[in-house]
Formats: C-alpha cells, structure tokens, sequence
C-alpha cells in the first residue's frame, strides 16, 4: 500500500481510541506500546496536567476514519522521565537566544525499554508520520522531536528520514538457551559463579520471596510496592513519576503482563521490584525496600528476573538504564538508540558533530565493558 490517501490528526489521549484498533498496529510483543499502558498512565494523570508531559498522539487513518499508524507523542516542557539526556543540548541552544521547551518527543514516558516507536503494520506509512511530526515542529515554534529507545528494525526509518541518530549503552541479560540458573552460572568464570551464590544465599536468608502475575496481584501487594517505589523515587528523581492509581489501573488492565516479586520479612512485604512480560523478553523497571539488606536488590531485580526469564522461554531481561554493576551479574553492554529532528540548520549542525564525536567514546566504552563480562574466556 503506497497510494491510499492518509489523513493525519492529532489525539490528545490514547486511551481516546479504540484499543482493538490501536493494538492491531503492532505485534503485541512490547507491552509498553500496548492501549493499556499508555491509557493507564493518562486515566491515572501520571502525565498530563502539570507533569509537562501533554498528549500530542500523531495518529494516520484512511478515508473512512481506520487507523493505519501512530507516533505515541508528547509535548514536553522539560527533559524529565526521557533517560535520553538532552539538557546539555537545551542549555546550549537557550544560551545561544533560542527556545528549547516545548519538544515533541516520541517516547513511552518514563520507560528506558527499547521498543516500536512508529507503530504500524506497513512500513509505507512511516515516512508520512515522521513528516508529520517534523511540520509540526516547524509550524509551531518546537526547537525539535526526538524518538527514543527505537527498536532496531525501525532505525533506518528514521535514518531514511534525516534524523539524527544517536547511542547509549544498557546492561540486557541474554538467554543462550538455558534450562536453569546454574545452567547460567556453569558459563561464568569460577570466582564469579561462586560470588553470585553467595550473593544470592545472603539475599534469601531470612526472607521469602513470592513472584506474583495474574489473579494473585492484590490492591495489598500494590499498596506495599507503592511505599517501595515512593522511597526510590524521592532519592533518584526529586518526586516519582507514577502516581499511587497507575499501580492499580496496570494492575487492572495488564496483570498478565505484569510479575511483581515481593520479598517478606516475618510476614510483612519489605522490598519489591516490578517487571513487565513481553513477548520475548523481561523488562525490569522500578524497585524498592523499607530494609537495608545486602544484596537484596540484586535478588529481587536482576536473578529472579533471570529465574522468570529462564522459566518463561524469553530470550532476554533488559534491566533499564544505567547500573554498571549490572555487569558482574551477567547482564552484558548493548547499545540503545534514539534519533532527533532539530528544526534549526545550524542548531542540528552542532548537534550532529557532538553526535559523531559521542558515537566514537560509546562505542569505545562497549568494547571495554565486553572484555569484562564474568563470562568464561571460552563464552561468546
């Protein structure tokens, strides 16, 4: 389909559409993009409101109104909740007499998973949204749009469209067809096998640990992870980005999606971490503790992520951003990308040669970090 005639609008909420619809534009692996998701954080007013995230959905529909593709967007008034980070580029360009805020980013807010960022099942609408997006910048004053955490078969998309392309580096664990965790551990070097029991020995003692999905997610379970995320949140960011009903909301409306590992201490809830279940890999996202445990935090996020991931076929757990010490326990360095439209000609020629110069040091630090994996010498 190359001809059919595209009419393209702007949707202030998901949730305003049909969610049948809406899910047909991808293959339902990446639960980030799903109607759910992004309903849930509108109906809870995690964004929207002051949270300088406002809805700017740019949908294309055909002549009798079906929807055929979307960039999920937002209209931002700061650089907040992306895991991208622009404020360099933003003090630059403001110093400089221009106006960085609003942007239009083309993201899943608060959520370092790379996935579809153009979501349709033709490849031949891609270009029309990403013009979209562009005329909208230039139309209205935005100094830029940035898509990020863009899964790998849609970079040339944007590439093909003049954007700039830019890299970071996660930690992702990589399932190489393991039938347990100590088939896992068999291939780590001797010390480092042994430092992960030992770890995951002093996690347990004196705690249990449930793995809960599905009918066995609780209003209690989310009212105890609520005080978990609240105390993280206040020392990473300043004030969290989700609110107490978007735990209730993705519960309602994704428990399936959703494996919420809970640790117990003498009966009470003490620590959790909160994953979401794709159609191939584990998405690690948000933890936290009301106790001081050592090495509790590696339990809860990263072995029993491994454990499910093992126990549900999935080829990987990505762990979110950041977290060299991700490293020692056999999440191994991958690049992310993102890619930017920078509306102003000389503004994006400074832009692209800090990129050039970034790309050379983060591909340097990927080699560097490869080479100390646990790994044996003998493992891929």
């Amino acid at each position: 389909m190359t001809r059919r005639a595209l009419a393209m609008r702007l949707v202030p909420q998901v949730g305003a559409l049909d969610a049948a619809a809406w899910d047909a534009l991808t293959d339902g692996g990446n639960p980030f993009v799903s109607h759910a998701f992004f309903t849930a954080l509108e109906e809870s007013g995690s964004v929207g409101g002051r949270s300088g995230w406002t809805g700017a959905t740019i949908v294309a529909e055909d002549s009798a109104g079906h929807l055929l593709g979307a960039l999920p967007a937002w209209l931002k008034t700061h650089s907040q909740g992306e895991y991208v980070f622009d404020h360099a580029w933003a003090d630059a360009w403001q110093r400089a007499g221009g106006k960085y805020y609003p942007k239009l980013q083309i993201a899943v807010p608060f959520t370092p998973a790379t996935g579809p960022r153009i979501l349709t099942r033709d490849a031949a609408i891609a270009p029309a949204l990403l013009r979209t997006a562009e005329t909208l910048c230039e139309n209205n004053g935005l100094s830029s749009a940035h898509a990020t955490f863009i899964e790998p078969a849609q970079h040339d998309l944007f590439r093909a469209a003049g954007w700039l392309m830019r890299s970071d580096i996660q930690f992702h664990w990589e399932n190489r067809g393991y039938a347990s965790f100590d088939d896992f551990l068999a291939t780590l070097s001797s010390s480092k096998r042994k430092n992960l029991r030992k770890e995951r020995a002093a996690a347990r003692q004196g705690v249990e640990i449930r793995a809960l999905s599905g009918a066995d997610l609780r209003e209690e379970h989310w009212d105890a992870f609520w005080e978990f995320y609240l105390d993280t949140g206040s020392r990473k960011w300043g004030r969290p980005y989700l609110n107490r009903a978007a735990f209730s909301l993705l519960g309602e409306s994704m428990a399936e999606r959703i494996l919420l590992v809970l640790a117990y201490a003498d009966g009470e809830p003490v620590a959790g971490a909160l994953n979401f279940i794709g159609g191939d890999a584990l998405y690690g996202r948000y933890w936290g503790a009301r106790i001081d445990k050592p090495f509790l935090h590696f339990e809860l996020c990263y072995y029993q992520a491994i454990d499910a991931a093992i126990a549900r076929g999935l080829s990987r757990v990505e762990a979110g951003a950041q977290g060299g010490h991700k490293l020692a326990r056999g999440y191994e360095p991958v690049q992310t990308w993102s890619a930017h439209h920078i509306v102003d000609p000389g503004f994006r020629a400074a832009v692209a040669d800090f990129l050039e110069r970034e790309k050379e040091g983060v591909s340097a630090e990927q080699e560097w970090l490869g080479q100390r994996t646990p790994f044996r010498k003998s493992q891929p």
